[in-house]
This record gives C-alpha cells, sequence and structure tokens, in this order.
C-alpha cells in the first residue's frame, strides 16, 4: 500500500488525497509526504494510522519528513503508534483543550474510558460536551459493533481556536458498510450501502424498519444531521464508495433531510478500496444549538423517514 500526504487535507478538499492512496500490496506500506508543508485533517491521520496496524513493523517504509510542520505528527502520536523510527525532538505540552492525539479503541470499556477522559481535556460548554461526547460514542460504537476490525477504531481530534471549531477523525480496517448494510439490506454498490447507512432506521442488523431497541440505525444520520444544521463538512469513505456533504450557505433552510443525496454533497463511487470505513467531522461549537432542541428536530426527521418506508413496504397494490 502507499500513501502520500500532501501539504493540504481537510474534508473540503480530501478528494485528491483519497484518489492518490494506493491498496496495492496489502503486506507493506510506504508513506511519503510533501517536503514543504503538511496540513492534514484528523481523519487523514486516522487512515495512516489504521493502515499502519494492519502491517508488521518492518514492512512500514517512512520517509523522513522534512516539512516545518513534521513535529505535529509526532505530537499527535502516529511514529509511536506505528513503531517508526523517528529523530524529531519536540517539547510535549499539555494537550488539554486544543486536541486528541491517536488512539486505538477497540472494547466497550475502552470506549467509556475515553469518553470520561476527553470531556474534561476539551474544556467545553456542557451543552458542547454532550454532542461531542455523543458523536464520538457513536462513531466508536459503530465500529465496535459492527466492523469485525481486529484493531478496532483508531481517532483523533484538533480544536481550533480562531473558527472555535474541532475536527474529528476515525478509521478501521474491518469489514466495511456494504457487508454489514447487505446483511439485512439490499445495496450493489459501497456507496449504495453509505447512502442506506446514513437513513434513519437503517441497520445492518435486521431488516425491520427502524430498527430495534438495541440498534436503531440513527448513529450516522444524527452525526450528518448536525453537521448538517451546523453548515459544516461531512465525510464517509467504505470500499470504493465516497460521500462528501458539503457546507450549506447561510440563505438555505436548516431544514433536515432523511436522505443524504438530497443534502447538498458530492459522491465518488470509483475511490481506490478502502478496506474498512472512513468517517470525517467538522462541527463549528458556537453555532452548535442547544442539543435537546436539536434532537427534537432529529427525531421529528427519523420517525417521519421511517414512517414513510413502512408505509411503501405495506401498500397493496390495486387492481382495477
Amino acid at each position: 500500500m502507499k500513501i502520500h500526504l500532501p501539504n493540504s487535507a481537510f474534508l473540503g478538499n480530501i478528494d485528491p488525497f483519497i484518489r492518490g492512496f494506493d491498496p496495492a500490496s496489502p503486506d507493506s506500506l510506504e508513506i511519503t509526504a510533501n517536503d514543504k508543508w503538511i496540513s492534514v485533517h484528523p481523519a487523514v491521520l486516522s487512515m495512516i494510522a489504521a493502515l499502519g496496524l494492519t502491517v508488521k513493523p518492518e514492512k512500514i517504509r517512512c520517509q523522513k519528513f522534512e516539512a516545518a510542520s513534521r513535529h505535529y505528527f509526532v505530537r499527535m502520536g502516529l511514529f509511536k503508534l506505528l513503531g517508526i523510527p523517528s529523530d524529531i525532538v519536540i517539547k510535549e505540552h499539555e494537550p488539554a483543550g486544543r486536541f486528541i492525539p491517536l488512539t486505538q479503541i477497540r472494547t466497550a470499556t475502552e470506549q467509556t474510558r475515553f469518553i470520561i477522559d476527553m470531556i474534561p481535556l476539551l474544556h467545553l460548554e456542557p451543552e458542547q460536551a454532550k454532542t461531542l461526547g455523543y458523536i464520538f460514542s457513536e462513531l466508536i460504537r459503530n465500529v465496535i459493533e459492527h466492523a469485525d476490525a481486529d484493531n478496532g477504531a483508531l481517532l483523533c481530534a484538533q480544536y481550533y481556536k480562531k473558527s472555535n471549531s474541532i475536527r474529528i477523525g476515525i478509521a478501521d480496517t474491518g469489514c466495511g458498510i456494504k457487508r454489514t448494510i447487505t446483511r439485512s439490506h439490499s445495496a450493489d454498490t459501497d456507496l449504495d450501502a453509505i447512502r442506506l447507512a446514513l437513513m434513519p432506521g437503517i441497520t445492518g442488523t435486521t431488516s425491520q424498519e427502524g430498527g430495534t431497541e438495541q440498534n436503531a440505525g440513527a448513529g450516522l444520520f444524527f452525526i450528518k444531521s448536525i453537521a448538517s444544521v451546523n453548515r459544516d463538512f461531512f465525510v464517509i469513505y467504505s470500499g470504493a464508495g465516497f460521500y462528501k456533504l458539503l457546507k450549506k450557505s447561510p440563505a438555505r433552510s436548516r431544514r433536515l433531510k432523511a436522505d443524504p443525496f438530497a443534502d447538498r454533497h458530492t459522491t465518488s463511487s470509483a475511490m481506490p478500496a478502502w478496506p474498512g470505513t472512513v468517517v470525517g467531522v467538522d462541527i463549528t461549537l458556537d453555532q452548535t444549538e442547544e442539543f435537546s432542541l436539536l434532537l427534537d428536530a432529529i427525531r421529528d426527521t427519523y420517525s417521519s423517514a421511517v414512517r414513510e418506508r413502512r408505509k411503501g413496504l405495506h401498500k397493496k397494490p390495486r387492481f382495477s
């Protein structure tokens, strides 16, 4: 496998970075980087970490980072996690309020501990902490419960004071969304499966509309909706399928939509095949509505969408 770190790869312009990923030769990983400047989204770091854990450390070949920003990758824990030797010396600062370094989570117990530790780390207001706690919980739970990923979830986050926003990335190298969704639903392509996974009330654990009491098929829909309401980016990439929620202009309605393809978005069915799932989301904290009100709006959209699909399933043909 080969992956290149460009000078810039955030959710708005992540498409070229993903297209440059080469999944061939999965027993080795070659990491190269721009030699002038590297500035990337946490989803990119999570992807590289997830890939690196699938190969033996001696099978990872990493170019010496020359960019002035190379210290960031040391501080986020990339080299340490993958066992890559590095001569980059940094003075470590307390991460509180600024970032969450690369973290590997494989069990529900590790998830609980991470959420407990994360909230005070970011020094957030109660409603903001509730929103982000929910997002992390749902993203991690999806990996633990559905991905069949031996290495679990790899995640990290970065807070940006100037824009008062947080960027979150999580990646796994499990079975991918299509295999999960098609356990109970029909999806011909990876993109079809992603579309279903983002719809409320659809889960790979059951063909029942609305999911089950334990799994309502709402986690990714909720997260996409939070990004939509806040006019932020949201990306999901699995297999050859890619979906990106684009930012809305202030003039556009904030009304939630059950079908992700009804939102302003871009897609691709021909990305290099990712062995699992990647999710990236940006959340602008000063635009986050009171969480209880946002949940009310999401629940209304969820309930309406499930009712409409149930009606469609139970309609009887009429004969003249």
